[in-house]
């Protein structure tokens, strides 16, 4: 069992309230993630979870029993932080069962756990050797296999991969989803990047200012955004937003003026960068000229100054070819449009 559950948990440091009464249940097994921008609070909910911080209101319930006051070595769970923390002058084996060795777990069990965490890891090859003779993703390995080894009830993670470059992190983004597949353990994973939160979790919790500002599905946080926070925090390039007054100034798309006058409570529209419909020329929609293009490849941005909305960022095909001050006709899909009202929440 793992599942966890956090009622009205709030923490302060002197006057400042870092965590603001929040409430969450975690499914035994479930990969959550937790995401937002610095300083919102994630990594601090994460430490109160596993018993680094103190609890300063409401209460942690693990597996239905009350753990708030309790030391991390009495919670049954296990933290990985972005750092790797291997002891240089011991050999993989010998980090990876230290913990058991200290407990006083035998020789025979040690070996076994250890030979079974290699075995999920892939490190049975590397189980020799020390951590200077390694890269950073089997660094990485060997820290998760360390944790794994303990058999914890939930996997707590720290940003593990901030530290690895580009290809590693991609490498050990697969190597963590097949380990939640195997190991079916409820894994809480704290990152900045929204690739990793998009890719490897079952549910996401969006932090705004110590608060939760929704919680879903990646798929239903990218496709109804509770509010306008979260609409441009979720999505890499994030959301266009523009005023509907400014919008219904502007448009010459007629269809798009009666979805306008259907919503006239919403004070903004949002639109993500694949929803536009991107045309040469002056057509119908808004009008603009191209400002910068980003080839990266299969996909293509054009960012587009349109007069009275701003600078429009449209993801297009990448074998299309645009130029710096081309004129263009930009038309939201209408089928695709996001309306917020004026305090910022989803319509």
């Amino acid at each position: 069992m793992g599942s966890i559950k956090l009622n009205s948990i709030e923490k302060w440091f002197d006057e400042l309230q870092v965590i603001k009464e929040i409430d969450l249940e975690i499914l035994d097994g479930e990969f959550i993630i937790l995401v937002g921008p610095s300083g919102c609070g994630k990594s601090t909910l994460l430490r109160m979870i596993g018993g680094l911080e103190e609890t300063s209101r409401g209460s942690i319930i693990l597996d239905g029993n009350d753990v708030t006051d309790q030391p991390p070595s009495k919670r049954g769970l296990s933290m990985v932080f972005q750092s790797y923390a291997l002891y240089p002058h011991m050999t993989v084996r010998e980090n990876m069962g230290f913990s058991l060795k200290v407990a006083g777990t035998q020789k025979e069990v040690i070996d076994d756990k250890v030979g079974q965490a290699a075995q999920i890891l892939k490190l049975e090859d590397f189980l020799d050797r020390r951590p200077k003779d390694l890269s950073g993703g089997q660094r990485q390995r060997v820290a998760i296999g360390r944790s794994i080894v303990r058999a914890p009830t939930a996997f707590l993670f720290d940003e593990p991969l901030s530290n690895l470059d580009a290809s590693l992190r991609v490498e050990m983004r697969l190597e963590l989803a097949r380990l939640h597949q195997t190991l079916k353990t409820t894994m809480v994973y704290v990152t900045h990047d929204q690739v990793e939160a998009m890719t490897l979790a079952d549910r996401i919790v969006v932090l705004e200012s110590g608060r939760v500002a929704q919680i879903g599905t990646p798929k239903k946080l990218y496709e109804q955004p509770a509010n306008l926070f979260v609409a441009q925090f979720v999505g890499s390039p994030k959301m266009n937003i523009f005023k509907n007054s400014a919008a219904e100034s502007i448009v010459i798309n007629n269809e798009f003026l009666k979805l306008l006058n259907k919503n006239r409570e919403a004070a903004n529209i949002g639109v993500r960068p694949e929803h536009f419909i991107l045309e040469r020329g002056h057509k119908q929609g808004f009008l603009g000229r191209v400002s910068v293009v980003e080839y990266l490849g299969a996909d293509c941005f054009v960012f587009i100054d349109c007069e009275g909305l701003g600078t429009l960022n449209v993801r297009v095909d990448g074998s299309e070819k645009y130029t710096i001050d081309e004129e263009v006709s930009v038309n939201p899909a209408l089928d695709h449009l996001h309306f917020f009202d004026h305090q910022g929440n989803r319509l």
